[in-house]
């Protein structure tokens, strides 16, 4: 699982540190007034979108070996790059490599506005990796018509005809991800999962038929596959060096080889070799026993995340999307944060849950900050700033997972942020005054906490299946609420004051709080379009968390929903009855979850996660349109350059950061280009 930024967070988000960070920016005069600040972490801004860089502190301390496996890992993650837009959408990648073709080859007008918003709309997918936007889902409109195009085709002499043409500018595939039944899982997800007569009804059948050969041990059917019907029958195209995305797969794998070949230590290079069998044999066994090995293998200066891993992107939440994220451990941060790793089991102990639904034992969970090197896939540009891993809960009930935050990631982000948000958004001073003491605080440990803690606590009833069976396309904004609301619980907890973790429990709470309800009431909603329901999964898990908490608070006025000038504002009135609902409402969740009770979970996310107030929202876009910044953030990745002694051996390896976004983006397309345009379309 990971905190998305738009979710990333990682989104996310992301998620929860992203989302404040989001909230917190500049109008226009803080904007100038920061300019300078800013200008070495600001690379690009257009549309809705920031591109931000990143540094790599402290990678001269790491010697040539080390440097050489990162170096490995990040062409290894990059190579696969093309993979996740092809998941996307089945004509992303004939879109992209048309859209690229005109860019580098017209020599037209390019003072036009029609120019301009060509540029803008190519910027726009490079950063959503395909024509759908990386958090709303919903395709992203082009501000010139179908004729403007026709004439930079005819043009540059690039081809682009039939439905890739009209898809750009028509209403078919409107949707990445729909998550609205009555309009079909999977007739209204433009995703490339399945095939375009594939029914959800099928898909649950075809995998509750399949069997695991140890039932304790569950494999995550579906994962590396597409789901096709031939001569009528449902059959898997599986993701591996003789399969579907072959070609790129092949690339990883001899990337990977390299990697193996430097791993710093036993137990590192046996999970790489574990990872390059699956490539080759698309095995869920071997991808478990990669998991296993992957979470054990904790010594070692450098770690890495590469696979088909979150199941945001499928409606059904079986089939994971390509990613790669490549780490250097912070050493100080590192340690300060272990203290939540030595203190998980209190923590499950002490939770507002079921005694049958706490684990006895949590075994394994490893919180670390590192430093991101490189990203490729889905978490690229938009990145996580935390993750936790495996998702297989099996495997983090017997073995453990490891949960990292992205410390660089975060302090890019804070570096390019700004405070006129908040004030414009808090309902007084001392809201404004205990975000600002103890916000970046509280963002922090509520992503450690939902992390390490709150994705590794729990546990699922003898007999229960999978979420993904039994909760379903609510599996995941389950999940990550579920996650959310075990920070939110011990973020006011003495324990964390005892731990000497913050100097105030209590204002820490507080701050965590104001900001959790601002943003999941009002704030978020800055990132959907007028009448639009909810559809992110972790925009959903904020929604429904803070409309149940002030729903069941109201009659003991627990949050107060204040008019003041016209405005809207929500002003907590009992910190500590907010923190028993939150309490409660953790208590349902797991409930759920152990249980699988599909009902309580359609209820719990449709009646409160969904809809959306259009008073309100028509109210905060309206207040929002004074900020000129833009609410989502992503980054250019930082370049490893090489050189080379006579016989081609690395001798040094630099860092430097490129140019511009649009030069990344072209080199990449260039330099990675291992699928062909119909890769994976039917």
């Amino acid at each position: 699982m990971k905190h998305k930024f738009g979710i990333l967070l990682l989104a996310l988000a992301s998620i929860f540190i992203s989302c404040n960070d989001q909230e917190k920016q500049a109008n226009n005069n803080q904007e100038q007034t920061e300019t300078t600040k800013n200008s070495s972490v600001k690379v690009d801004e257009f549309a809705d979108i920031k591109i931000l860089r990143y540094e790599i502190p402290g990678w001269e301390n790491l010697d040539l070996k080390e440097q050489k496996l990162v170096y490995y890992l990040t062409q290894a993650g990059l190579a696969g790059r093309d993979i996740i837009w092809a998941q996307n959408y089945k004509h992303n990648l004939k879109i992209r490599k048309a859209l690229e073709n005109i860019y580098a080859n017209y020599e037209g007008d390019k003072d036009s506005e029609d120019w301009k918003a060509f540029e803008t709309y190519l910027k726009r997918i490079w950063f959503s990796n395909g024509i759908h936007h990386h958090y709303s889902n919903s395709k992203i409109k082009p501000d010139f018509d179908k004729e403007y195009l026709q004439s930079l085709l005819t043009a540059t002499n690039t081809e682009l005809s039939g439905e890739p043409l009209e898809v750009i500018f028509n209403d078919k595939d409107a949707k990445k991800v729909n998550l609205d039944e009555a309009e079909g899982l999977l007739s209204g997800s433009a995703t490339n999962f399945y095939g375009a007569d594939v029914t959800a009804a099928e898909v649950e059948e075809f995998y509750a038929n399949k069997k695991s050969p140890n039932p304790e041990k569950p494999l995550s059917f579906g994962l590396n596959s597409k789901l096709i019907k031939e001569n009528g029958q449902l059959k898997e195209q599986v993701y591996k060096v003789d399969g579907l995305y072959g070609d790129a797969i092949a690339e990883i794998i001899k990337w990977l080889e390299k990697a193996e070949a430097v791993a710093e230590n036993e137990k590192q290079a046996n999970a790489l070799g574990l990872l390059i069998e699956y490539y080759k044999t698309g095995d869920l066994e071997v991808w478990d026993d990669y998991n296993v090995a992957w979470v054990e293998a904790t010594e070692g200066n450098i770690d890495y995340i590469n696979g088909f891993i979150e199941v945001y992107n499928d409606p059904l939440g079986y089939r994971g999307s390509y990613e790669n994220i490549v780490q250097i451990k912070d050493f100080d941060m590192s340690q300060k944060m272990k203290v939540l790793e030595d203190n998980v089991q209190w923590f499950e102990d002490n939770a507002p849950i079921m005694d049958e639904h706490k684990k006895e034992e949590v075994v394994g969970v490893t919180y670390k900050t590192v430093i991101v090197a490189g990203e490729a896939g889905d978490a690229s540009p938009s990145t996580p700033i935390g993750v936790n891993l495996p998702n297989a809960n099996w495997i983090r009930q017997e073995h453990g997972s490891k949960s990292v935050s992205l410390g660089n990631i975060i302090n890019a982000y804070s570096k390019a942020g700004g405070s006129e948000k908040l004030k414009e958004f808090s309902h007084d001073e001392e809201e404004i005054e205990l975000s600002e003491q103890y916000g970046e605080q509280a963002d922090k440990l509520h992503t450690a906490l939902h992390e390490v803690v709150g994705h590794a606590s729990g546990k699922i009833n003898q007999g229960v299946g999978q979420t993904k069976e039994t909760l379903k396309s609510y599996a995941s904004t389950m999940e990550e609420g579920r996650a959310d609301l075990v920070g939110l619980y011990y973020l006011m907890d003495p324990k964390l004051e005892e731990l000497g973790l913050t100097d105030d429990h209590t204002k820490l709470g507080k701050a965590a709080y104001n900001d959790y309800i601002r943003n999941g009431m009002l704030g978020q909603l800055t990132r959907i379009e007028m009448g639009e329901d909810i559809e992110e999964a972790h925009m959903r898990n904020r929604m429904w968390v803070s409309s149940w908490v002030i729903e069941k608070g109201k009659e003991d006025g627990v949050i107060e929903k204040v008019q003041k000038d016209g405005k809207t504002y929500y002003d907590i009135k009992d910190y500590e009855k907010l923190r028993e609902l939150f309490g409660e409402l953790l208590r349902e969740t797991q409930r759920i979850k152990s249980e699988g009770d599909y009902e309580a979970a359609k209820n719990l996310v449709e009646n409160y996660g969904v809809k959306v107030d259009q008073e309100i929202h028509k109210e905060v876009l309206e207040r929002n349109e004074v900020f000129k910044s833009a609410p989502y953030s992503g980054f250019v990745n930082p370049e490893l350059v090489t050189e080379t002694d006579e016989n081609g051996e690395i001798t040094t390896i630099k860092v430097t950061q490129p140019e511009s976004f649009e030069e990344q983006m072209l080199e990449y397309s260039k330099k990675y280009n291992f699928l062909k345009e119909d890769a994976g379309a039917e």
